[in-house]
């Protein structure tokens, strides 16, 4: 039997709490079957679903109660359903369309593979060629999304799915901004910027509106943390954490895994420069220097430009 949000048992008593509280295996929503769940974040819960009309693998996306009564968190999740209907590339998650819904949730493509913070979690320190394989993956999925005036803002691990042959698709666009959208009064907190502390780059820490430099600086900490088994910078909180990156440089990559090669160091230092300025300009750029430092390339720093002046 197919119902709409409102038909969920117990789904009004629950506004301003929790509707995900209310949905479990097997119900229909619209002409979507749950089938169970992936997912949940302080804002929504994913669910993996099948479209019954077609028979389609989905992923459901179904914001929390509270998205009915705040009008900011309802305008992250609407915008991330219009960013994505415009954006049609093998490394970013397809937005499927309705041409009606009973309620506000967002459906996606189901995409086969595991979240990089799943491999990280398990594996710890990736081979150097696989984590360059993977970067690689994700600026070929940036350049993509940059090129469409879209900046994604929240990329990190628990965002990027990697399948068997690493590749990746970008997923959650929740906090991404296209060219001439408005600003989101939405922040984590009542003081703190948008994004995810220990990738988030240090212009955005200052409350400026992050660009596409900002996705690549977060790029430059996963990149980091793949190679390192830990991000660039620590401490006690998320606030030290944001803080020492205004005021220091990481450690060098080869301090702490002294087999990564010269050139590789070089451009983790290029990517997670403080001033976006020094920065790659493009993720073609980034993209273009980490082939370089592939096996049986000819690798090393010669061949990588000055940071500066760009």
């Amino acid at each position: 039997m197919r119902t709409t949000l409102e038909q969920q048992p117990g789904y009004k008593d629950l506004r301003g709490t929790s509707v995900t509280t209310v949905i479990k295996t097997g119900d229909h929503l619209d002409h979507y079957r749950i089938d169970g769940l992936v997912s949940r974040t302080a804002l929504a819960s994913t669910f993996r679903g099948t479209d019954v009309d077609s028979g389609r693998k989905v992923a459901i996306k179904l914001p929390h109660g509270e998205a009915e009564e705040n009008p900011s968190i309802h305008e992250r999740f609407c915008r991330e359903e219009k960013i994505g209907k415009k954006l049609n590339h093998p490394g970013v998650v397809k937005v499927l369309p309705d041409e009606w819904r009973s309620g506000v949730y967002l459906v996606t493509e189901w995409v086969e593979g595991r979240p990089l913070r799943e491999i990280l979690n398990r594996e710890g320190r990736l081979e150097p060629a696989r984590a360059t394989r993977i970067a690689v993956s994700i600026c070929k999925a940036l350049d993509y999304v940059h090129s469409h005036g879209v900046v994604h803002r929240d990329l990190k691990p628990e965002n990027i799915l990697v399948d068997f042959a690493d590749q990746i698709t970008l997923i959650d666009f929740g906090i991404a901004v296209a060219g001439g959208a408005q600003r989101m009064a939405l922040t984590t907190s009542s003081d703190a910027p948008l994004g995810t502390p220990d990738y988030i780059s240090p212009e955005e820490v200052k409350g400026i509106r992050g660009n596409a430099r900002s996705d690549l600086y977060a790029l430059g900490v996963i990149l980091y943390e793949m190679l390192a088994d830990r991000t660039p910078f620590e401490g006690c909180n998320p606030l030290v954490v944001m803080n020492e990156r205004l005021i220091n440089d990481p450690a060098p990559i080869r301090a702490i895994v002294p087999e990564i090669s010269c050139g590789m160091e070089e451009v983790l230092h290029r990517a997670l420069q403080r001033d976006p300025r020094r920065r790659y300009a493009s993720a073609d750029e980034f993209a273009r220097d980490l082939e370089r430092q592939a096996p049986g390339t000819a690798g090393g720093h010669a061949e990588l430009r000055p940071a500066w002046g760009v």
